[in-house]
């Protein structure tokens, strides 16, 4: 499984090498932008081909699922310790039938132990981060913990294998992709990892 997060800002040809992904087979696409507002957030949607929208995931104004057809919503870590305890009256406007909903942690124990059933859970960082300076990797070992995890921190197609010894399902990738001079390539290369084992 790979999950592919936004460039908190917008680099050259964003979009094209968006849907050129998709194309090649791109299912999660985390949709993470803090600087944009609700309705930058719709006009870059708009920009990405209408088939391609039930593969995405926003991490803010979660009410977008009640507007276009959304994969789903993710709780950054702040956000799901504020609201998942009672997560009834969080979803109670949001129209979530068959929606993903995932969150992000940074502490293996805290994943563990949290009660809300994710469709996945992102824990960052593995590897020192490539997109975040001074971001150093944990090399965290998740092979005991029953649950979806996708490993996310300084993820390249290079280091795949690592990442599945230590017990995840599946990467988070940022600067993997973009901030590499042949983003589609290194994307086909980590899906024929995934393919093959």
């Amino acid at each position: 499984m790979i999950v592919l997060i936004a460039p908190e800002e917008d680099v050259i040809n964003e979009i094209d090498i968006l849907n050129r992904l998709f194309e090649e087979g791109l299912e999660y696409y985390h949709l993470r932008k803090p600087n944009k507002d609700y309705q930058q957030y719709c006009d870059y949607l708009n920009l990405i081909e209408e088939k391609y929208h039930n593969k995405i995931v926003v991490h803010h104004h979660h009410e977008l699922v009640n507007t276009f057809n959304l994969k789903g919503i993710h709780f950054q870590e702040q956000k799901r310790r504020d609201n998942i305890d009672n997560p009834g009256q969080y979803f109670l406007n949001l129209s979530m039938y068959g929606k993903t909903i995932s969150s992000s942690f940074h502490e293996p124990e805290e994943l563990e132990a949290c009660g809300f059933e994710f469709d996945y859970h992102l824990l960052s960082p593995v590897f020192s981060s490539i997109s975040k300076k001074g971001y150093e990797g944990r090399g965290f070992n998740v092979n005991h913990i029953d649950k979806r995890i996708i490993g996310m921190g300084g993820v390249t197609k290079n280091n795949l294998s690592e990442i599945q010894k230590l017990g995840f399902q599946g990467v988070g990738v940022l600067g993997g992709i973009w901030n590499s001079k042949t983003p589609i390539d290194d994307f086909k290369a980590m899906q024929e990892f995934y393919r093959n084992t």
